[in-house]
């Protein structure tokens, strides 16, 4: 039976926290019956509505579901060994006949070894912390464990887990040296300090007095009772919803099963108003990363908060210190959201610095954000050729594509929406006689479908911007039916890694149209999905949603943005290109496909031809080039990094590597501090402009 759904066509990247303002807990025993009910309706709505459902074998299904069932709850495989997961082999082929039949007891049977094997853990780091490590031995901590096999039994997990607690306590080792360090720094320069510096100065104070009163070896207890006493007291609607959260996961990294609770978080962002820093979480093996800063956001507006950064603390302005290693990211949440103007210190390793990272503090007032702030903004460079001719680009910074729905419905005129804003900005280009035009949207991780068809509107005249199937293979073409051209003239569209959803459509657009060039990351995210949020509530009081992948875009040349996103005409070196984002990195992600092209006119039908004269000569600009000189440097730091398997738990080594790479990180950002006092443009955005002179002089 299909069941009905009701359609939101907002494009994420995938659903994660959105640090809001706060949701009350919603919760409600349900019966055993109704738990039964919501099991069935959940892998029913999966299985007749993902776009990919009736492709999926059950036998398959049934095997996934196991395996990946142990890692949501184990990430970092310390707890179960593979003579654990052994006992329940003989239930691996019955999953997906357990699941029709509404049978949940192989979850709650499974979290019961977790919870058991957990409170194991913690009485032998009770007994071991009893004793002081050899930091002197010359001794590695796997940090990467996606391709290595469980600990065979019981004694070799306990032999991980000698080494797992060696390795956290002298985390907090090398963090409170850190500190140390930094005080004194600090300290000398005192004297010196005025206004917001001197009160930065007391309040970092503040923040290392609540770290001092407690020992590593206490931190680490602490932690460990904290993680306890969160296992325990899940009771079995949260845990049947990990477990039905990992089924949906299966069909597609976007698909998630949502409990009451977490559907109200839900509700918050998609109604686009935030109170906290504005940025999106998930977990990853045990420490809630960054995925991405909400655009004019707190967390944005600070700078030093990156993607890819893990938060392992957070300290309130009491001086209130939570660690939050292993916390899940709804709890969480809690501690980083908070009042309006109060400010927050996360504790972060730096995503750039790799699994080697010692901890550092970035303190954040939090705000009341809404998204519509992050509106487009826009300014005008002036770039000189090599023969000394002059050109005008129009920068055009887009952050998010952001439509306020409620006031066009209500017939306002004035309504804000991004094709709105930048249709204006383009006007005013105009009035300016600027020569090109560059589309920043580098950090543009999607929003509303419309306004990427409005968006591209301002640049042709009609024409197709999107196909879309659906789960039955039934395709529709969105086209821009308007004939009205806002702008002619040259267009170079910037895009990242971090470019997604309905950014790659209307890249995608431009690309297929032959009406501008592309350059940037080697491709973008590769979101090419349409989500559909059903509420399991309709049928069962209590029973949260279901958020499911329903459709799939193409370009109206054929190819999906799925997985492989959209390549550049012009590749232009920077951070995100190393970094492993995109749907490719994602579990269970759908693949790239292709289906007929329809019909459309070229702009430019010479387009191609110029795309290889600019990459020719971008690369000789880069080549020569000082800033990128410097970005390299930190492009082969990064990737150190990166390719790190393990960290050494010898703490004279680990320390003097700490202290030679951050000295290095130091001199490249003192390098980059002194561009952004001279209000330089940042390289990639800089060569961006310059592929636009040089098309606008073609």
């Amino acid at each position: 039976m299909k069941l009905s759904v009701f359609m939101r066509t907002l494009c994420i990247i995938c659903f994660v926290f959105t640090l809001g303002c706060s949701a009350a807990e919603k919760k409600k025993e349900l019966s055993p019956r109704e738990l039964r009910t919501l099991v069935r309706l959940v892998s029913e709505v999966l299985r007749e509505n993902h776009f990919r459902g009736a492709e999926l074998d059950r036998g398959e299904i049934a095997s996934k579901l196991f395996d990946e069932y142990f890692l949501t709850l184990d990430p970092g495989k310390t707890i179960f060994s593979q003579a654990d997961i052994k006992q329940f082999e003989h239930l691996r082929p019955q999953l997906d006949s357990q699941l029709e039949r509404g049978e949940y007891q192989f979850a709650l049977d499974v979290y019961d070894l977790y919870r058991t094997r957990q409170q194991e853990f913690r009485k032998f780091a009770e007994e071991r912390l009893k004793k002081p490590f050899d930091f002197t031995v010359d001794e590695e901590f796997v940090t990467k464990v996606k391709d290595l096999p469980r600990p065979a039994d019981r004694k070799a997990l306990a032999a991980l887990w000698e080494k797992k607690l060696k390795n956290d306590v002298l985390y907090y080792r090398l963090f409170n040296r850190a500190l140390e360090e930094g005080r004194k720094e600090r300290a000398g320069k005192a004297g010196e300090l005025k206004g917001k510096e001197a009160q930065k100065f007391v309040h970092d104070q503040k923040v290392e007095q609540a770290w001092k009163p407690k020992s590593p070896e206490e931190r680490l207890l602490h932690r460990l009772r904290d993680v306890n006493n969160e296992i325990k007291r899940r009771e079995k609607v949260e845990i049947i919803g990990i477990y039905l959260n990992t089924l949906a996961q299966l069909y597609g990294p976007h698909s998630n099963y949502m409990p009451p609770a977490l559907d109200e978080d839900f509700e918050i962002n998609m109604r686009l108003s935030l109170t906290g820093i504005g940025a999106t979480l998930t977990s990853d093996d045990g420490y809630i990363k960054i995925v991405s800063l909400v655009p004019g956001g707190p967390a944005a507006k600070h700078g030093k908060l990156k993607e890819g950064d893990r938060i392992v603390a957070v300290t309130q302005e009491d001086g209130s210190t939570t660690d939050v290693i292993d916390m899940p990211v709804s709890k969480a949440v809690k501690f980083i959201r908070g009042e309006v103007n109060t400010k927050v210190t996360l504790t972060i390793l730096a995503g750039e610095k790799g699994p080697n990272a010692v901890p550092e503090q970035i303190t954040i007032v939090r705000e009341k954000v809404q998204l519509v702030d992050s509106a487009a903004k826009g300014k005008v460079e002036e770039i000189t050729l090599p023969d000394g001719t002059k050109k005008k680009i129009g920068m055009i910074d887009l952050p998010s594509f952001y439509n306020d729905f409620e006031a066009e419905s209500r017939g306002e005129k004035d309504f804000r929406s991004c094709s709105r804003d930048v249709e204006k900005l383009l006007r005013e280009f105009e009035q300016k006689n600027v020569d090109a035009v560059v589309m920043d949207m580098r950090r543009n991780g999607g929003g509303y479908l419309m306004e990427a068809i409005r968006l591209s509107g301002l640049f042709i005249t009609v024409g197709p911007v999107v196909q879309v199937q659906n789960s039955n293979k039934r395709i529709g073409v969105e086209f821009d039916k308007d004939p009205k051209i806002v702008w002619r003239k040259p267009l170079v569209v910037l895009t990242s890694k971090l470019s997604a959803s309905s950014t790659e459509i209307f890249a995608g657009a431009i690309r297929d149209l032959d009406r501008g060039i592309l350059a940037g990351d080697s491709r973008t995210f590769g979101k090419g999905t349409v989500l559909n949020v059903l509420p399991v509530d309709r049928w069962l009081k209590g029973g949260g949603s279901v958020t499911y992948e329903t459709a799939m875009f193409f370009r109206s040349a054929g190819g999906s943005v799925q997985q492989l996103g959209i390549q550049p005409d012009v590749i232009i070196p920077s951070l995100t290109e190393e970094m492993e984002i995109g749907e490719m990195f994602m579990d269970n992600h759908l693949p790239w496909n292709t289906i007929r092209p329809v019909r459309r006119l070229a702009f430019d039908p010479m387009l191609g031809l110029k795309a290889e004269k600019l990459r020719v000569n971008s690369a000789k600009r880069i080549a020569a080039d000082k800033d990128f000189a410097v970005q390299q440097k930190r492009l082969a730091l990064f990737k150190k990094y990166r390719d790190r398997k393990s960290v050494s738990l010898n703490e004279k080594k680990r320390w003097e590597e700490y202290q030679s790479e951050k000295l290095y990180q130091e001199e490249l950002e003192k390098m980059y501090s002194e561009d952004e006092k001279k209000n330089k443009l940042d390289p990639v955005l800089k060569e961006a402009a310059n592929i636009a002179a040089d098309l606008a002089a073609m």
